[in-house]
């Protein structure tokens, strides 16, 4: 076998692995090395199966080349590099390791060609980015993690369940387009979605993201949703159902990010908002829509993790402070930290020559070749809900409004050459989209740099603007808590359970009484009966006994000579 047919995700896993057992001196270059040479090892891989492997009368792929493969695989080890970067001042081996780990899963997943090898690359995700929660020093790190764990194997187990009847109904195992005709199938669809953070499972993102270091966010935000949406590209496109699962997504990121006060729960809502128009391109299932999913996905990985970038610095550089009513003024003494983090905001925002305007133009291209009047209406609409929330309320309650009286300083060199390398990305993909294009799985001659776009993008982004220094009194959060379906199980569930109690208690102790009578009812019967001096109980003299055989032998041959004359 050709080493170039191994997975490349093994060199990030066992890299992972055997780095805590490395020096110090050693660690750092690795963390750089591992995510480009993974990087060169995913483009000498050609298209079609280039690794199989039998497993119980089964053939697997754990490599396959295909561009949507590619493409993903492609952006996570940049991700991996910018994220290796920014997390050298990292002093937790743990994290770094597990970052590590968890990156190299998701290129397993992008490149695997069988759901088997899918399965396996993705519950090592599962674990890794646990690992990456627990690793953290913030103080609800633990339970966060294990919520996230919980969400994570339950995702896994639904999955897991949906490939086992797909495999026994004698489907493929191919990684390829399905239909939801059988509950196999749905149970595939419901457990890609949980990893996407879909509605009703949507909480899970804002709850563990914000617990990561200031560097271990970074590497939750680009990895486990975005494997998601690969998959959906993959084994569910133009499925009508995730239309209108995208749009909820859409819309439930905004709301809860318009409320929110924490800087990096903002951000972690915001996922979800962003994910929400590459599931509904998904949906939409066009060349064109499912070009823009990919585009999207590639060019949010980028922005979403130089904000988080940003916010991760203001975290380390002011002591661990991160709502928004703690913060402000901090563009005077970080500077860099404030132009980084403003481009992100604008990359985010779709703002022409931005990264963001290039790759969520197609999905609303999509929609409008698709005649989906509404679907590209409550996209627009969504766009200028981003450009509140991402756009404009992140940056300007961090780093501009009132003066918090912080003067944080700029963070460390690494951790500013990764913000600005990820800055640099965001305007060069914006200016140059042709490169990203060249990427995507169906060809295209897409020109997002018309007039008619331009002009009603600039429109929509002055109104959302002028909407958010309008109502600014409004947008200013205070020390509340927004409430959000885990709420459901996470407070409402055990008050529950706790209420009733009492009840459930003494409805026990009336049902146990009432059926230890019973059964001291018919133990009395059948004592009476089969006792020591019960009829059946008592020994009978030999004369009786022999009577009685007599008679049952006597009627035995009386009933035998009516039976067979």
């Amino acid at each position: 076998m050709a080493i170039e047919a191994l997975p490349p995700a093994l060199l990030m896993i066992l890299g992972g692995l055997m780095l805590p057992l490395l020096p110090k001196r050693a660690q750092d270059p690795l963390m750089i090395f591992l995510p480009l040479a993974t990087l060169w090892a995913v483009w000498q891989i050609a298209d079609g199966p280039m690794m199989l492997v039998r497993f119980l009368d089964m053939v697997l792929e754990p490599v396959r080349g295909d561009a949507v493969g590619r493409l993903f695989a492609s952006v996570f080890s940049l991700m991996a590099f910018a994220g290796g970067l920014f997390a050298l001042k990292q002093p937790s081996g743990l994290e770094r390791a597990a970052a590590l780990v968890y990156a190299g899963g998701a290129v397993g997943c992008a490149l695997a060609g069988d759901l088997i090898s899918l399965f396996v690359f993705w519950e090592i995700m599962a674990v890794a980015s646990t690992l990456v929660i627990w690793s953290s020093d913030q103080p609800a790190a633990a339970k966060a993690g294990m919520r996230y764990a919980l969400m994570h194997l339950f995702g896994g187990a639904v999955l897991m369940a949906g490939i086992a009847g797909h495999a026994i109904g004698g489907g493929s195992l191919d990684v390829t387009a399905m239909t939801l005709d059988s509950p196999a199938n749905w149970l595939i669809l419901i457990g890609v979605l949980v990893n996407a953070g879909a509605p009703p499972f949507s909480a899970w993102i804002a709850d563990a993201y914000p617990e990561g270091s200031f560097s271990g966010s970074v590497f939750l935000s680009a990895f486990t949703t975005k494997t998601a949406v690969m998959v959906l590209i993959k084994g569910f496109p133009g499925t009508e159902l995730l239309i209108w699962i995208g749009l909820a997504m859409v819309f439930y990121g905004i709301l809860y990010a318009l409320l929110e006060n924490d800087m990096r729960r903002i951000l972690s809502y915001s996922i979800v908002n962003q994910v929400g128009f590459m599931v509904c391109a998904v949906g939409i299932g066009s060349d064109m829509a499912l070009n823009g999913a990919a585009a999207h996905a590639f060019a949010h990985i980028l922005y979403k993790a130089l904000l988080l970038m940003s916010a991760g610095s203001v975290l380390m550089m002011t002591g661990g402070k991160r709502k928004c009513t703690e913060l402000g003024g901090l563009y005077r003494s970080m500077p860099i930290t404030t132009v980084c983090g403003i481009i992100g905001a604008l990359a985010i925002s779709a703002f022409p020559f931005t990264s963001g305007f290039v790759s969520k133009s197609m999905i609303a291209q999509g929609a409008a070749d698709q005649h989906l009047v509404w679907v590209w209406a409550l996209l627009q609409a969504a766009s200028a809900g981003v450009f509140l929330h991402a756009g404009i309320k992140f940056p300007w309650f961090v780093f501009f409004q009132k003066d918090s009286g912080l003067r944080p300083a700029d963070p460390p060199a690494p951790m500013r050459a990764a913000m600005i390398l990820l800055a640099a990305a965001c305007i060069g993909l914006g200016v140059f989209p042709g490169a990203l294009y060249a990427l995507l799985p169906a060809p295209t001659d897409y020109q997002p740099y018309t007039a008619d776009h331009l002009v009603s993008q600039f429109q929509l982004l002055l109104f959302a603007g002028l909407a958010f220094f309008v109502l600014l009194p409004l947008m200013k959060r205070t020390r509340t808590l927004s409430l959000d379906f885990d709420w459901l199980y996470r407070r409402l569930l055990p008050d529950l359970l706790r209420a009733l109690a009492p009840p459930a208690n003494r409805l026990g102790a009336a049902l146990t009484a009432q059926a230890l009578a019973g059964v001291k009812a018919v133990t009395g019967v059948v004592g009476r009966s089969h006792g020591p001096d019960g009829s059946f109980g008592r020994p009978w003299p030999t004369g009786r006994s022999v009577a009685v055989i007599l008679g049952l032998l006597g009627a035995y041959l009386i009933f035998a000579a009516l039976g067979h004359p």
